[in-house]
């Protein structure tokens, strides 16, 4: 993987990082452990069903619930996960993605098993992935969707972990950013497909990266829009371009009021 500058190197010490936390959490919980635990979860929602069938202009926003970012530092301190997360469903989103990255993002497992206790709507486990075990993980802890960032994966890789997911009865929300990103994620039959307008490398944002992207994308695929998003225009401009959903989190994060905002930016 490649990286330029501070910003590169972040992602590299954040992979770095997952690596060794993953080879933690096996030694704390077994593979069969977790698969006895997902196994006593009720089955998951589908977050594709659930765009799809979306009935009012809220239910296109994928409301994100993160106390920090490394660009952006601590965006909310104080988060209750389980109030927000009720904001957000009383503002009519149509699924919910979860930050459980620890280290980077203040995150935790914790917080998505604690909304799926009191929330219904599809929860995605926005993480790092780079191990089939951290797809049961999120399995065990209620999700019902997880992050796989091409960026990051080699084709063998993603293959194993898209696997996982289908044997889990789960959904991938595959990350791409660029035409060569995009061509590998189609070529494993990607069915949801978010498009990150933030360069990992070197976190910049561009909306146009979605605009460049989308015709290049057969109809059948569902494609969410993440990073970026900050108001009604930028929604109706990238839906106007075939775009479904929107994976929102910073503009709502910082909000006086995340239900007002939402509602807002669906206007």
């Amino acid at each position: 993987m490649k990286g330029s500058g501070k910003q590169g190197n972040m992602l590299e010490e954040i992979l770095a990082h997952k690596r060794v936390e993953v080879r933690e959490a096996k030694e704390l919980r077994s593979v069969g452990t977790l698969e006895e635990e997902a196994g006593r979860m009720d089955p998951p929602r589908s977050l594709i069903q659930r765009i799809t069938d979306a009935q009012g202009p809220a239910h296109r926003i994928l409301a994100e619930i993160k106390r920090a970012s490394p660009s952006k530092g601590v965006l909310r301190e104080d988060l209750d996960p389980v109030d927000w997360a009720g904001r957000y469903v009383r503002a009519g989103a149509v699924g919910l993605s979860i930050l459980t990255d620890e280290k980077f993002f203040k995150g935790s497992l914790a917080d998505l098993a604690g909304i799926r206790e009191h929330v219904d709507l599809p929860l995605l486990r926005k993480d790092f992935l780079i191990d089939p075990y951290q797809v049961l993980e999120a399995r065990a802890s209620g999700a019902d969707a997880v992050l796989l960032i091409m960026r990051i994966l080699d084709d063998g890789l993603f293959a194993d972990l898209l696997k996982k997911v289908r044997e889990a009865g789960m959904e991938a929300l595959v990350e791409v950013h660029d035409e060569a990103d995009l061509e590998r994620a189609l070529a494993q039959g990607t069915r949801l497909l978010g498009i990150n307008n933030r360069d990992l490398s070197r976190f910049k944002v561009d909306l146009a990266v979605t605009r460049r992207l989308m015709p290049r994308i057969p109809s059948d695929v569902v494609v969410v829009s993440a990073s970026g998003i900050h108001g009604p225009e930028q929604v109706r401009s990238l839906e106007s371009e075939g775009v479904k959903a929107f994976l929102v989190g910073e503009a709502l994060m910082t909000a006086t009021d995340p239900e007002e905002k939402l509602r807002e930016l669906v206007t």
